[in-house]
């Protein structure tokens, strides 16, 4: 197998399968309907990644952080 077969990018945009409960994607159409205009699922589940991927960001930098001051 050559190495360029092996080598795993990722584009800019890329698809991917999910597969989720029916109860979630019933969770996810009743908070896009709370929004108002019309919002995607696609991009209602994009934001709540985004907004995970922060969160953890800053729980890993916030101890650092709270060391660099108290310490």
């Amino acid at each position: 197998m050559l190495d360029d077969s092996k080598t795993s990018t990722v584009r800019s945009l890329d698809r991917i399968n999910l597969r989720l409960p029916g109860e979630t994607f019933d969770a996810i159409d009743a908070r896009r309907a709370e929004r108002p205009g019309n919002i995607s699922r696609n991009t209602w589940i994009t934001e709540a990644i985004q907004e995970k991927l922060e969160r953890e960001a800053a729980e890993l930098t916030a101890p650092t952080e709270a060391r660099r001051h108290h310490g």
